[in-house]
């Protein structure tokens, strides 16, 4: 009797073993708190976000087609009435503005072409596409965040130095190239790696604080671009170039590599001693052993994509595996419509007559009520609902600025367009982070950013077309992020739930949510017709 009372329990109790905690739980449990310092740290890496916006918005001032007026030295032929001065006689017209104030005008590209014109941009955002492409990875296999990071300020910093050596338009649009394959994991890799150096309370206030840094830098453009407005549009990669690169000598001493990466490649010993610096800024000396590391069910194996350190593995193990890919899928989509108006808006700035300093002073300041709304709301609102409501907003007010004459009108109308696509931008960075594990989440986060640089890659040349015929632009602005952020009903909310470590942890998550809502139907098909109908 005794023998038969007791067996159920000893199975029960083998049915039933340990858990073996998480990389999330064990990294909290030794980093404790986060400190001031340990915020500010990760306050001072989200500062790569500025010189990001730096290189990515500088176009709309070296670029930019400058204003020319009637010399008066001609038979009459030339008046204010002509909208282009390329059917005049040499001599007639002439630049406002000394003409190395522009590579327009420096290189005589006015009479070019839009292709020649939307040339340099373009190549810009092509580099970063196929830069984002081909180093994805490597941020998640053999570089790791830190070192990844360093490479890609550093690269950028030396093109855009020579950029401003540039003696034609073709050697200046290969540099851009060249810069914007440099750029292209600056932004993933400092998202991506502030996130993991602090706790889970300070993940959105980091996050925001990045957005946060990219305005600022937006918003220095402007403010530089008037004090060399007489002068050589070279000192603006200039003295760009030089502050990137000071910042980068700050990073290399300042800033260790990401715990959790460490963890997730199987390099614990390497892990305890970030740990053991970020515990220490956060006044939590860790005196105990680092048995919960050990006690880690994880290995290089199931963290980390088979195939040990290709870049490319990580693609792979998404591939095979289709709830990654349709989350993949479906948020580069939304992706995709956001960037063309991210990008393409700013660079439009120019076709809404107004001055362009102040155009481009007010899109970047229309970024801060966003990262601070961001910031406020990110922790209360659903991600995906949030997504499709603002890009249908965003969509609207641009397709609004087709009807609407130049003015105050159309500014304002543009501007909420601007701002509700910087907020949808927040949104979406954040929502992948939490959509994917941290094995994968570099890779996919940087390919949700190159879905966005890929929306910009087009828009310097619907913004050279809507010099003639601005409806151009903001309809196909309006239909782009309106009709595609629609693709955010594909994906699962993640608002509140914790970040998975591994493919596999992940999609133990997506078999369970499923399997709850089969059970959840099959209990409704077996209710009596009159209890269903209630």
């Amino acid at each position: 009797m005794a023998d038969t009372a007791t067996a159920p329990l000893i199975t029960k109790h083998r049915a039933k073993p340990a858990k073996a905690p998480s990389i999330d739980d064990t990294i909290e449990a030794y980093m404790g708190t986060t400190g001031t310092v340990q915020l500010l740290k990760a306050v001072l890496l989200a500062f790569a976000w500025a010189f990001d916006a730096q290189q990515v918005f500088i176009s709309v001032f070296t670029d930019a087609e400058p204003n020319w007026h009637c010399t008066g030295s001609d038979d009459g032929t030339c008046s204010d009435a002509v909208g282009s001065p390329c059917g005049l006689p040499a001599g007639a017209w002439a630049w406002d503005r000394p003409a190395m104030t522009s590579v327009v005008s420096e290189w005589s590209l006015k009479c070019a072409g839009p292709a020649l014109v939307s040339l340099p941009a373009s190549s810009f955002f092509a580099g970063c596409l196929a830069g984002g492409f081909l180093l994805t990875t490597l941020a998640d296999s053999l570089l790791g965040r830190r070192k990844m990071l360093l490479a890609s300020i550093v690269s950028m910093s030396i093109a855009s130095a020579l950029t401003a050596l540039s003696p034609n338009v073709w050697a200046y649009s290969a540099l851009r190239f060249v810069s914007g394959f440099a750029r292209s994991m600056v932004g993933t890799c400092t998202m991506v790696l502030s996130t993991e150096l602090v706790g889970k309370k300070w993940r959105d206030t980091v996050c925001v604080a990045g957005f946060f840094c990219f305005t600022l830098g937006f918003l220095s453009l402007p403010a530089l671009a008037y004090a060399f407005r007489d002068a050589s549009w070279r000192n603006m990669y200039l003295w760009t170039s030089v502050s990137s690169l000071c910042y980068s000598i700050l990073i290399y001493f300042l800033v260790q590599e990401s715990p959790r990466w460490l963890l997730v490649r199987g390099r614990k010993q390497d892990a305890i001693e970030a740990l053991q610096q970020i515990a220490s800024l956060n006044g939590n000396n860790i005196t105990s052993s680092f048995s919960m590391l050990h006690a880690c069910t994880m290995q290089e194996g199931a963290a980390g994509p088979s195939g040990g350190d290709s870049v490319f593995a990580t693609l792979h193990s998404m591939w095979q595996r289709p709830w990654a890919l349709r989350r993949l899928a479906a948020i580069m989509t939304v992706s995709f419509g956001v960037g063309t108006v991210y990008y393409g808006m700013p660079l439009n700035v120019g076709n809404l007559g107004s001055n362009l300093y102040l155009s481009v002073m007010y899109n970047a300041l229309a970024e801060l009520p966003s990262s601070i709304l961001s910031w406020l709301l990110m922790g209360r609102i659903n991600r995906r609902s949030s997504v499709m409501g603002l890009t249908t907003v965003a969509g609207l007010c641009s397709l609004a600025c087709i009807v609407i004459p130049q003015g105050a009108a159309r500014m304002a109308a543009e501007l909420v367009s601007f701002s509700a696509t910087c907020t949808v931008l927040t949104v979406i960075l954040m929502y992948s982070i939490e959509l994917f594990p941290t094995s994968v989440r570099n890779s996919a986060v940087g390919l949700v950013r190159q879905a966005l640089v890929l929306g910009g890659v087009a828009a310097p040349m619907l913004v050279a077309l809507g010099r003639d015929k601005s409806f151009l632009s903001f309809s196909v602005f309006g239909l782009a992020i309106g009709c595609l952020g629609m693709f955010a009903a594909l994906l699962p909310e993640t608002r509140g739930k914790s970040m998975s470590d591994t493919m596999d942890e992940e999609e133990q998550k997506e078999a369970a949510v499923a399997n709850c809502a089969v059970h959840h139907r099959d209990s409704s098909s077996m209710l009596h017709p009159s209890l269903r109908a209630i």
